[in-house]
């Protein structure tokens, strides 16, 4: 498929397996913008404030946000924490809750109640390995990681370690943002998978160092890592999937002067736009032939493989659609509700419109 020159695309609705809703008024802003990215189920990170510990809550905040946009399918998630006990894995997986996610304490917005390693937890893993609940695992050390290694690379090990022991339980290492990630997903069995972001496959640590809404956790890597992660994303392997890891924050914050931006790139409102872009940006480049970006490799990436890991059922056939057309569209700054202010990423830039066909 030459994007260049393709002027329509027909997909089913994308699945992002990694998203920030946040909550407040911040909730209300960004959960509106979910189908506006393609996107009909979203995974669902339960970092907020305070964070989400008991299967109750997480049926709540899955309650509040079917009342603000009902025709998305949430999947939700516990926040792993120190009292995690194999009763409430349990519990979690008689609610039918998706996963539970591993934040590394103090590394990312709002992950201070996390844990620093990840030893001694072997009766929670063997519980979730029992129950068939995913481990979400945002792959990075505490404290500074080995000489000339990324706080991610050193992070891999642990992922090995936990595979080797729990070989049935089912794993993504969330938003990978290098090639030694891509390479430690693939070493493992099928029941490892990974998300990659969109802006990932387009930005690179030097950006991020600039630009505070390039800003993010894990921080983008190379050039090299980059291109590691398009080709991942159009290499047709269904360990590889879509998670956006939107992270809204208010734009006064992110443009704050003397202050460090808060971490986290809002995608969203554009979020299969922006792997459309990345990926004609990446052809346009030679880092990915034209060849790669195919029908079946799109559906795989954005749709079939993130359901598939998480045993949904597959709606390519006879669910609705998203027609993707170029009508010159432009991302716009930010969007706005009561009192905020978002922006939005690659505000500007010219992307496909989106409308829904069902």
């Amino acid at each position: 498929m030459r994007l260049r020159d393709t002027q329509k695309i027909v997909l089913p609705p994308t699945a992002d397996m990694h998203v920030h809703l946040r909550q407040g008024e911040m909730m209300k802003l960004v959960t509106p913008s979910i189908r506006r990215g393609g996107v009909d189920t979203v995974f669902v990170m339960p970092n907020l404030q305070p964070p989400i510990r008991t299967v109750e809550r997480a049926l709540e905040y899955k309650s509040e946000l079917q009342s603000i946009e009902p025709n998305v399918t949430y999947l939700m998630s516990l926040y792993f924490h120190a009292e995690l006990t194999p009763e409430i894995v349990t519990q979690a997986a008689k609610a039918r809750l998706a996963g539970i996610k591993v934040y590394p304490q103090g590394v990312t917005t709002n992950s201070d109640a996390g844990v620093v390693s990840l030893d001694g937890f072997d009766d929670i893993f063997e519980a979730m390995q029992q129950h068939d609940l995913v481990l979400n695992l945002h792959g990075e050390v505490v404290g500074n990681p080995a000489k000339g290694l990324t706080h991610e690379e050193a992070f891999l090990p642990t992922l090995k370690s936990i595979h080797a022991k729990f070989p049935k339980l089912r794993i993504v290492l969330e938003h990978c943002s290098t090639a030694a990630a891509i390479d430690a997903v693939r070493s493992c069995g099928p029941s490892v998978g990974a998300t990659i972001t969109a802006h990932h496959l387009y930005l690179t640590g030097d950006m991020s160092n600039v630009d505070p809404h390039a800003f993010c956790k894990p921080i983008p890597k190379t050039p090299e890592d980059r291109d590691a992660l398009l080709k991942a994303a159009t290499s047709g392997d269904s360990k590889f999937f879509f998670g956006t890891d939107s992270a809204p924050h208010p734009l006064a914050s992110k443009s704050a002067q003397g202050k460090a931006p808060p971490a986290g790139v809002f995608t969203q409102p554009y979020a299969t736009q922006l792997v459309l872009r990345a990926f004609e940006d990446a052809t346009e480049r030679g880092i990915i032939a034209e060849s790669d970006v195919t029908q079946e490799k799109l559906e795989g990436f954005f749709n079939k493989f993130g359901r598939g890991f998480y045993k949904l059922p597959d709606n390519t056939a006879n669910g609705p659609k998203i027609i993707l057309e170029r009508k010159g569209e432009k991302i716009p700054t930010s969007i706005q509700g009561e009192g905020l202010e978002v922006g939005i990423s690659r505000s500007g830039d010219e992307v496909f419109s989106l409308r829904w066909e069902n």
